[in-house]
């Protein structure tokens, strides 16, 4: 129980639909303008004035695509090392430049081809509570609770960066002077920090912005790991338990290896701590640390506005053969006792989801390196596992003996998660395994957060 409280660019996106002239209207107000003063600041005006057909809307954001690439963090590792699971939008015109555009009555801009933009191009945290049911949530909870973010090598800015992403969008200080921030290293040193990454910065900044954006009021401790190998991220994983991180995301992964269940020992078990892992880029197949029995294995989706009464529609996140939400049976990993799906005899990816696809990707404020200084869109699975460690800790400190990845299970088939039908991610032998269907499958897991009742004990 627990108590309450770059290498290769890439191909296009799609999009969706808008129902109504109303929530189009609406949409404007929660299109990640984070507070009454942006969202007046915005050209809502123009919005009030521009009267535009629902169809139209529909139309204009059908055309949304994208070009992006594999965060400089990204490329394949060797054996024993993990890559992040970040993508950068690098040209194009997203799903949210295309809604603001319809609204306003304008034509859209576009993403210039690695350049990053003045101002957000993606989902800010209005969007990102409104679709997941957290707005009340975001509000009122978290307070006290500190979610760590697992990486390799340091960001010199982070601390920076996050200060604009939290002034833009309204949101709390967030710093080391007022104690809810702290970065540190692997052995916990303040001072004596990883070599610096332009590419890891990137994925950083794109963690800790996703933790901004589901909860304002947590705490944020970064946990920086003096290289990318399975061993020195699973010290780091350990250095955050120790300075009292009972929500820990991790944003990376690798292939599986018959190394992983020591490493589920040695690393990621943790009872009392609410440890999520993206379940990576590339397509259906596993990869680990999300096959770990004792994490939460987080997949993606491409997260769309609808006319429907939660006003937005998701599926499963996939760009092409080789790019969207991984998921997969483990070939190493047992089976959890709370994971009952009939074909796979051992661990199965995902538990749960939410957004990751680049074409319906969130905002992201990164100043260090080459590669896209200011405000970018960012997707992958990288985005998703922040997302859902930052909706465990609104939900509440996990009970002492308990892991929290069977929470979500606790509450299959109900309203507290959003079922996810539709899409794929490749072609597998047991069609579960890769494509979505009602109840459990592979890419979503259980599904996306409706609010926190999935994620209490």
């Amino acid at each position: 129980m627990r108590t309450p409280t770059p290498t290769s660019p890439h191909i296009r996106g799609r999009w969706r639909q808008l129902g109504s002239a109303a929530a189009a209207t609406a949409a404007l107000l929660v299109a990640g303008f984070g507070t009454a003063a942006h969202a007046s600041a915005a050209p809502a005006t123009a919005a009030a004035t521009h009267k535009v057909s629902a169809k139209a809307i529909a139309a204009q954001v059908a055309k949304a695509h994208v070009q992006y690439e594999k965060a400089g963090c990204g490329a394949a590792p060797k054996a024993g090392f993990a890559a992040c699971n970040a993508l950068r939008v690098t040209g194009g015109t997203t799903a949210f430049m295309e809604r603001q555009a319809a609204l306003k009555g304008v034509t859209p801009k576009t993403v210039k081809p690695d350049a990053a933009s003045d101002s957000p191009t993606g989902y800010g945290p209005s969007d990102i509570q409104s679709a997941y049911g957290l707005t009340d949530a975001a509000a009122s909870n978290g307070s006290g609770e500190t979610v760590a973010i697992v990486d390799a090598y340091d960001d010199p800015n982070a601390e920076e960066d996050l200060a604009t992403y939290r002034s833009y969008y309204g949101l709390p200080d967030c710093t080391t002077g007022n104690g809810c921030f702290k970065k540190v290293s692997q052995t916990g040193s303040t001072t004596s920090l990883p070599s610096a990454d332009s590419g890891w910065a990137g994925e950083e900044s794109l963690d800790l912005d996703m933790v901004s954006a589901t909860c304002p009021n947590c705490n944020i401790l970064l946990v920086e790991a003096k290289s990318a190998s399975d061993a020195n991220l699973g010290t780091a994983v350990n250095e955050a338990v120790k300075l009292g991180a009972k929500f820990v995301s991790n944003s990376y992964g690798g292939s599986e290896s018959s190394s992983d269940t020591s490493y589920d020992t040695s690393y990621y078990k943790h009872a009392g701590v609410a440890i999520t892992a993206s379940a990576g880029d590339e397509g259906y197949g596993a990869e680990y640390p999300a096959a770990s029995r004792y994490v939460t294995a987080v997949g993606g989706t491409a997260l769309k506005t609808s006319s429907n009464s939660r006003g937005w529609t998701e599926s499963v996140w996939k760009t092409s053969s080789t790019e969207g939400t991984g998921s997969g049976c483990s070939a190493y990993d047992a089976k959890p006792t709370w994971q009952t799906d009939a074909s796979c005899s051992k661990r199965m990816i995902a538990d749960v989801s939410a957004v990751a696809d680049p074409a319906t990707g969130v905002s992201v404020y990164d100043s260090y390196g080459s590669d896209g200084t200011g405000w970018n869109t960012y997707g992958g699975t990288s985005a998703s596992s922040p997302l859902i460690a930052s909706v465990y800790a609104l939900a509440g400190t996990p009970g002492s003996s308990d892991y929290p990845a069977e929470y979500p299970y606790a509450a299959a088939g109900t309203s507290a998660l959003n079922d996810v039908t539709s899409g794929n991610n490749g072609t597998c032998s047991t069609s579960y395994f890769c494509t979505a269907k009602s109840g459990y499958d592979g890419p979503t897991g259980w599904g996306t957060p409706e609010g926190l009742d999935a994620f209490t004990g």
